[in-house]
């Protein structure tokens, strides 16, 4: 192959493209215009907490084949050991009004006995409440959660509202059923093997993008951190030059070029391109504390405004997903509203450690059906561009399963092109 490629974006999306490139040989270069790799998964050394904190808390599931498959090739240390987790799929959750406190412990094959189980199933549900959540294996794209399923019982708000919250990243009701399909037949309805909870170890950086830049160096990719890309040149077929901070870029018709930025940046850049155009937050608090003795490594939280506790060695990290109607309230005041749910759950007294709130305004797209159908192929008009994100039409959600998928499809037609 003769071509090169240009990678715009070193998020997970343009890390995946470009990883599988640089390993088929092509010349790579990445373009970024942030100061460091990973985009809304990095890591970084705050000051508040004295330490390395990822910007949130991102959780795979063992089920996810193209983190495991990126992992593998990126060759991350101890892969896939970078990434932590409890060895069977059990997820402990806590009532802030009842008190409440349970496990759930699905059994690992695809048949689920477990619901058929007081003692592993959702305290108040029975074997029938779950059913009626196999419609949303084949809804069509067009119906939301909210027109499919009526339960608001227990199943509901001790199961599948946060998970498909946390899942989306928009209210349930108004969620994409079809996406919300996808998920579930990527990891519930194929048996606790396949969603082990996991979480990036010891960081985001470490586990997902330090090892991917090294990969790339050592085949020689050109990195341009810092280098943002303001505009590109089309004619007639092909992009034929990108204009990336003082220089411009050479794009001949054998190069291929992946564009792997946020979706508000692909539509600055590209006129016309139909693109998502509403966006759902996450907030995301760090405690500069380590958990009690005993406590589960993820701790699911009902009726409060935390969602998730994640427990660390060092510190105590909450992530709370559809966080539009509080990513504007203030920053300590956020902080001192979330350890109050973490002192209740964990059972700690005493005073709010060291802090620090993360807000991603627009962490992803709504993931209502009508911005699902604004997502674009990866294939575009132009034989030699080509889309990534967690945005682009991968049948996902936003999630970095997503977003690595995106990466695949579209090297795989990058390197359709440079073959040509």
């Amino acid at each position: 192959m003769t071509g090169k490629a240009y990678v715009i974006g070193a998020g997970l999306a343009g890390l995946s493209a470009a990883t599988i490139l640089a390993s088929r040989g092509v010349a790579v270069t990445l373009v970024e215009a942030a100061g460091q790799a990973g985009g809304r998964c990095r890591s970084y050394f705050d000051a508040a907490m004295d330490g390395v904190i990822d910007n949130g808390n991102h959780l795979v599931l063992s089920g996810n084949r193209a983190v495991h498959a990126y992992l593998a090739r990126i060759g991350a240390p101890g892969a896939p050991s970078a990434l932590a987790g409890p060895p069977r799929a059990e997820f402990s959750f806590v009532d802030l009004r009842s008190g409440a406190r349970w496990t759930l412990r699905p059994n690992e094959g695809r048949i689920p006995f477990w619901i058929t189980r007081q003692t592993r199933r959702v305290p108040g549900t029975k074997a029938a409440d779950y059913v009626p959540y196999a419609r949303l294996l084949w809804a069509d794209k067009k119906t939301s959660i909210g027109a499919l399923i009526a339960d608001r019982g227990p199943l509901w708000q001790r199961l599948m509202q946060p998970f498909l919250l946390a899942a989306l990243n928009t209210a349930p009701e108004e969620s994409s059923a079809a996406l919300a399909g996808a998920v579930l037949r990527e990891t519930l309805a194929k048996g606790g093997r396949y969603y082990r909870p996991r979480i990036a170890y010891p960081t985001l950086a470490a586990a997902f993008v330090d090892p991917a830049l090294q990969f790339l160096s050592g085949r020689k990719a050109q990195l341009q951190m810092g280098t943002r890309l303001r505009g590109i040149t089309f004619d007639g077929r092909h992009a034929i030059a990108l204009n990336a901070g003082e220089a411009a870029l050479p794009v001949a018709p054998r190069d291929v070029v992946v564009l792997a930025v946020p979706p508000w940046a692909a539509t600055d850049l590209i006129a016309g391109l139909t693109a998502p155009n509403d966006f759902r937050a996450i907030v995301n608090a760090h405690f500069k504390m380590p958990a009690p003795a005993g406590t589960p490594p993820i701790l699911g939280v009902i009726g409060g405004t935390a969602e998730w506790i994640f427990s660390f060695h060092d510190r105590i990290s909450v992530t709370v997903s559809g966080a539009d109607a509080i990513v504007d309230q203030d920053r300590e005041d956020l902080a001192l509203r979330i350890w109050a749910d973490v002192t209740r759950a964990l059972g700690i007294k005493g005073p709010m450690p060291a802090w620090q709130i993360v807000k991603e305004k627009r962490a992803t797209f709504a993931a209502t059906p009508a911005q699902d159908a604004r997502r674009p192929a990866a294939k575009t008009q132009w034989c030699n561009l080509f889309l990534a994100g967690d945005w682009t039409q991968t049948g996902l959600p936003a999630t970095i399963e997503g977003a690595l998928r995106s990466g695949e499809v579209a090297a795989a037609l990058a390197l359709k092109h440079l073959s040509l």
